[in-house]
């Protein structure tokens, strides 16, 4: 079993698993159009839908075999879970993650998201020791494709028309780090 050694401190945040006390909190961005616009097959969430959401994602507090997701809250110094950061093992023989995100918009433009993502990652790469970390999005998710190159990955692919999205083609950006860069610090500044 691989887990981060909790929690995970950064300059504002506190990073943890996800638990079934932060039900108020995360229903409170997934119940958001705006906040599931982008996300396959999602549409705004009812409470229940919320609290079955936070059970699942409070299982995921460690990597127990490759295809496992690890999810961990964001939460301030003021006790709120602003959104989740989520990295899933892909291949253990290629040390491949991908990363995810959703965070509240009300707490955007800070560079909250950045933060917990780049904790993240941190751990993937200097303590788990992936190779390769990757996202993807859709290709209209602009705020998606700003945050991933903030983290310093690259845009390596524009799937175009590549998967079915609410009755119509669209196009899926993928970007990507490797490990060498994440410690040689090759990633722009968050904004």
């Amino acid at each position: 079993m691989f887990q981060p050694t909790y929690p995970i401190r950064t300059a504002r945040l506190t990073l943890r698993p996800v638990r079934i006390d932060d039900l108020d909190d995360v229903y409170a961005y997934q119940r958001r159009p705006d906040v599931v616009r982008w996300m396959l097959g999602a549409e705004p969430r009812t409470r229940e839908q919320s609290r079955a959401s936070v059970l699942a994602m409070a299982g995921e507090d460690a990597w127990r075999a490759e295809g496992d997701c690890l999810t961990v809250a964001a939460v301030t110094d003021a006790g709120v879970v602003v959104g989740i950061v989520e990295l899933v093992w892909r291949s253990q023989v290629d040390r491949t993650a991908e990363i995810g995100f959703v965070f509240h918009p009300d707490h955007g433009g800070r560079g909250l998201a950045t933060e917990a993502a780049a904790a993240v990652l941190a751990w993937g790469f200097d303590e788990f020791g992936l190779h390769r970390v990757y996202g993807r999005c859709h290709g209209r998710n602009a705020a998606s494709a700003r945050m991933m190159t903030r983290l310093g990955m690259r845009q390596e692919a524009r799937h175009v028309e590549s998967y079915l999205f609410k009755g119509e083609w669209a196009d899926q950006l993928v970007f990507a780090i490797l490990a060498h860069e994440w410690r040689a610090g090759i990633r722009t500044p968050p904004s």
